[in-house]
Order: C-alpha cells, then sequence, then structure tokens
C-alpha cells in the first residue's frame, strides 16, 4: 500500500508533503480499526507486484524508503541485531584487522593515561594494636602420693602374677589382665569355659529370612478339574501367580458359572483387571455355590468393581468378598454403589475393603453389623 503511494508521488514538486512524514500518517491510521470505505480502497491493492514497483526505484528513492521503514519498526524482534538500526558510519575502513597491533595501542593509551590521586596516600603506616592471643594456662596434676599398710605392702610386693591378676578380676579391673586370666577368677565359678568367654560385645548373627515358596498350584490342571467339576475341588488358590494370561483367568471364571463344588476361589496378586473383573461378575450371576471371592492386590480398576457389585445384587450365596489393594483408587462413586449393595444384600457377612470416604465407610459397617446380626438371630432361633 505505501510503496503504491510512494510511486504515484515520484516526479512531484518539493511543496509535496515528505515521505517520512506519510509514513508516520499511514502507521497511525493502521494502528486504528478500518472503516468498511477504507476496507474497500485496500482492496484495489491486493493484486500489485511490489517487486516491481521496488524494481522502478531509484537508489535515492530506495534509501529514502528505507528510513521510512525504520520509522515504521524500529525494533523488528524478528530481524537480527545486526539489522535492527541502519549504518550510521560514513568512515571507511582504515585496513585488515590486527589484534597485536590493537593490544599493543591499548596498552600504550592506558601508559599514558594519568593515574587518578589518592585522596589519601598511602604511607604503609599500621594503624590500630597488634593482635596477640591470649595462652592458655596449661594445667598441671601433681603427682599424688599415698603410702600403704606396712603389711598391704609388704603382701603385694611378695605376690605372684597369678595372685595380682585375681586382686584386679576381684576389684574389676578387666582391662589389667587377660580374658583366661579372668575367666579363671570369675568365669570357672560360674561354669564358663575359657573358649567362649569373651570381654567383647558381639551382635547375635542375622538369621536369613526366605521369600515365600512359589504357589504349587498347577493352573492348567485346575482348569481342568473346574470344567470336570470334580467334587475333591472345594478351594482354588491361584495366589501371587502373576504369569497366568488373562484369557486363562477369564476362562476360570467362565468354567465357574457350572461348577457346583467350588466354595473359596482365591486370585490375590494375579494381574487381573477390569475384563477378569467383568468375566467374574457375569459367573456370580449365574453360580449358587461359591461362598468366598478373594481378588486383592490386582489392576481392577472402579468400573470393574462395579460390574461385581451390580452382580452381587443378585447374588444371594456369597458371604465373603475381598477387593483392597487395587493399583488405582476406586473413587467416591464406586465406594457410594458398594455401601448400596452391601444394605440391599443381606448375605454378605465379612467384604475386605478400606474406604476412603466416611459416608461409605459408616454405612458399609454398618450394614455388615446388621447381616452378622441376622445369622446369630436366625442361629439363636434354630437352636431354640
Amino acid at each position: 500500500m505505501f510503496w503504491t503511494e510512494k510511486k504515484q508521488n515520484v516526479g512531484r514538486g518539493e511543496d509535496e508533503e515528505p515521505e517520512c512524514s506519510k509514513g508516520r500518517k499511514l502507521q497511525e491510521r493502521s494502528a486504528r480499526p478500518w472503516s468498511a470505505e477504507q476496507a474497500a480502497d485496500l482492496d484495489k491493492y491486493k493484486d500489485l507486484d511490489e517487486d516491481e514497483i521496488l524494481g522502478k526505484l531509484s537508489e535515492e528513492e530506495l534509501k529514502q524508503l528505507e528510513t521510512v521503514l525504520d520509522d515504521l519498526d524500529p525494533e523488528n524482534a524478528l530481524l537480527p541485531a545486526g539489522f535492527r538500526q541502519k549504518d550510521q558510519t560514513a568512515k571507511k575502513a582504515s585496513g585488515p584487522f590486527d589484534r597485536e597491533r590493537l593490544l599493543a595501542y591499548l596498552e600504550k593509551q592506558a601508559l599514558e593515561y594519568k593515574d587518578r590521586e589518592d585522596y589519601v596516600p598511602f604511607t604503609r603506616e599500621k594503624k590500630g594494636k597488634i593482635f596477640i592471643p591470649k595462652q592458655k594456662p596449661v594445667q598441671s596434676f601433681a603427682e599424688e602420693k599415698f603410702s600403704l599398710d606396712p603389711e598391704l605392702e609388704e603382701a603385694l610386693t611378695s605376690a605372684t602374677d597369678t595372685e595380682l591378676g585375681d586382686l584386679a578380676a576381684i576389684l574389676g579391673m578387666s582391662n589389667l589382665i587377660t580374658n583366661s586370666q579372668f575367666c579363671d577368677v570369675v568365669g570357672s565359678s560360674n561354669g564358663v569355659d575359657k573358649d567362649s568367654f569373651s570381654n567383647i560385645v558381639k551382635g547375635e548373627k542375622m538369621l536369613p529370612v526366605f521369600d515365600e515358596p512359589p504357589n504349587p498350584t498347577n493352573v492348567e490342571e485346575t482348569l481342568q478339574r473346574i470344567k470336570d467339576n470334580d467334587s475333591r475341588l472345594v478351594e482354588v488358590n491361584l495366589n501371587n501367580i502373576k504369569n497366568i494370561p488373562i484369557p486363562t483367568l477369564k476362562e476360570f471364571a467362565k468354567a465357574l458359572e457350572t461348577n457346583t463344588h467350588v466354595k473359596n476361589f482365591s486370585l490375590a496378586a494375579t494381574r487381573s483387571n477390569d475384563p477378569v473383573a467383568v468375566a467374574l461378575a457375569d459367573m456370580l450371576r449365574v453360580n449358587t455355590k461359591l461362598k468366598s471371592l478373594n481378588i486383592e492386590s490386582n489392576f481392577i480398576t472402579g468400573v470393574g468393581i462395579l460390574a461385581l457389585v451390580d452382580a452381587l445384587k443378585d447374588n444371594e450365596t456369597l458371604t465373603e468378598i475381598k477387593i483392597d489393594n487395587q493399583r488405582q483408587q476406586l473413587g467416591t462413586a464406586a465406594e457410594v454403589e458398594i455401601a448400596k449393595m452391601l444394605e440391599e444384600n443381606t448375605k454378605i457377612l465379612k467384604f475386605g475393603y478400606h474406604f476412603t470416604q466416611q459416608g461409605p465407610r459408616a454405612r458399609a459397617a454398618a450394614a455388615i453389623t446388621k447381616n452378622n446380626d441376622l445369622v446369630r438371630k436366625r442361629r439363636v432361633e434354630g437352636d431354640n
């Protein structure tokens, strides 16, 4: 837009307005929002070839244009530092750069420059008192002189080394005699052997604590026995077997749908996830023999737990379920649904989960207590 006006102004008289002032006005107009008429006027400049216009400008006009552009955008952060300000140096270079010559010139200038005079001349005079460290008094202990009874001094003088050792042991001065000598005096009367006696305190030997033995359950064999409805298989324990594939765990849940003998099913710390929990939920809707289910320490989220909770609302045989210590917290919504399920299901007597919210925790505790009271009441009525 500006270059077009520049082209139109070329060749006009000197009475015309300077280009730099026009540039400033253009900058002021660009800062204000365009009106509809101004926008319509600018449409005719969209198809202009800027390179063609610049090519028709003379060298003097290009320099003037450069000056105007500097006024329009003096601090353009997109330009390199050397291009943000035009070169205003008219002096020509005196020659190639010579570092040694420059250093010599600077050193000469420094030597010729007169030093600033000190306000207080330096006279090497020491002021103040000389520090003398205080001498600490040396403590001297005078040797104590004491005299023994003539009979006691004669007895000590004529005593043998064994007798002196016995006397030191009796007085508790064990550091003056060896272990064997001390054991002869003290340990012999107490039944302590010389080899086992020592005045050095030693720590007890640490007993190694071995890891728990691996779970000996044969996964494939157990799965086949569940499918065959083996009457001898009452409890299935897959705890801590971390290499069971997820499809195999889902097959266990599918096989338990038709099994009528397994009472306890535990798969804690088996890396079970939500698909396994959904398969177990489908099993609980059909199975009428399972009494206990343990799925602690797995990767089941709130989605899988909600599926189990929904299935337990209609289950009337399961009395114990453990779902604690999952990788993620179940959340408030899941805990509320668990408490609601425990209030509706009167068969669950043990529920293994640590609630994080006070409300669901109180409701669940009250529901479990109520269920146990109902069982105790039925037992009392049956005895009568």
